[in-house]
């Protein structure tokens, strides 16, 4: 006889759609500004995309699994069943996304790899209208339309010409459907289990997945003690390398993955992914801040229409 799924004792569910829509808002800031610390990290520090990635999923897995230890030890209880899902959700959904997305910023300019990455909240529309046979308002059509032409006003994707790489368009492609696939999978798991135990086991798969391709023993930590140069603006400015890692880990990871694991249970997966656009718009401003990338008048009228469209998407509630 199959093993029966775990259902942990909750309180009702009540949804409260401003506190989610302000979670992923957070969210979409932290993720900004982890883009150019991560950045830093991998062009000042000299850590690959596959040894950032391993340290940022092992760093969340031990972060929320802390969390969950000393505040619901009961939420580590899981069935055989939906262990399964949890494992496909944390290498799919967790690890991919973060790979994929780093080796195409590798190979094409990152404006464009972002465009590409966020079709994922047109994957999310379009899994829940023709598979889940959900109710898709006309207004968040609209939405997804503004905000993918004004994602391109921003990348100005014109500017690339016909000359990219394959590969990497092929990875940031992978990267909107792992997206895609990790809030939908997401929403599904939060509304059995505790958001936070979601996000735990979600990247303890991850860490696993990235341990088999490395090794823990094979990770050059003498790399972190070095001091390394901000870059940009802040070039004569430098920190140690495990301080940006740890605030990748921190800020950019545990906060930002479960205050949108957490907002899924406020709003629902395609106004969250929608939302989520916001973090294009922000990370153009925190490079031009930080490393002194210049906005041009397409890049801001690209950045109002992408929160006309965020609005517009909230206003279908």
């Amino acid at each position: 006889m199959a093993e029966p799924l775990i259902q942990l004792p909750e309180e009702p569910r009540v949804r409260r759609p401003a506190l989610g829509y302000a979670m992923v808002w957070t969210a979409a800031l932290l993720f900004a500004v982890n883009g150019t610390v991560a950045k830093v990290v991998l062009e000042s520090a000299g850590l690959s995309t596959v040894e950032l990635t391993q340290a940022r999923s092992t760093g969340a897995f031990l972060g929320f699994a802390l969390v969950l230890a000393v505040t619901r030890p009961r939420s580590f209880r899981v069935g055989r069943r939906e262990l399964l899902s949890l494992s496909v959700f944390g290498v799919t959904g967790v690890a991919f996304v973060q790979w994929l997305y780093f080796v195409a910023i590798d190979r094409l300019p990152i404006g464009i790899a972002l465009l590409l990455q966020y079709l994922a909240p047109l994957l999310v529309a379009l899994w829940a209208r023709y598979v889940l046979r959900e109710p898709v308002r006309r207004r968040i059509w609209a939405a997804l339309a503004l905000a993918l032409a004004g994602l391109s006003l921003i990348v100005q994707v014109w500017a690339g010409g016909l000359a990219l790489d394959g590969v990497g368009v092929a990875a940031a492609l992978g990267a909107a459907g792992a997206y895609a696939l990790y809030v939908l999978m997401a929403e599904r798991a939060v509304a059995r289990r505790d958001p936070i135990s979601v996000a735990c086991y979600g990247f303890l798969f991850a860490a696993a997945f990235w341990f088999a391709v490395q090794p823990l023993w094979e990770f050059p930590l003498g790399r972190l003690g070095a001091e390394t140069s901000l870059l940009g603006n802040l070039a004569g400015t430098s920190l140690p390398a495990w301080l940006l890692v740890a605030f990748v880990v921190v800020g950019g990871t545990i906060a930002s993955f479960g205050l949108i694991v957490t907002a899924l249970r406020h709003v629902p997966a395609t106004r969250v992914a929608i939302v989520a656009m916001l973090e294009p718009v922000a990370a153009t401003a925190v490079a031009w801040v930080w490393l002194g990338e210049t906005l041009g008048p397409e890049q801001l009228a690209g950045g109002a229409i992408v929160l006309a469209a965020i609005v517009l998407a909230q206003t279908s509630r």
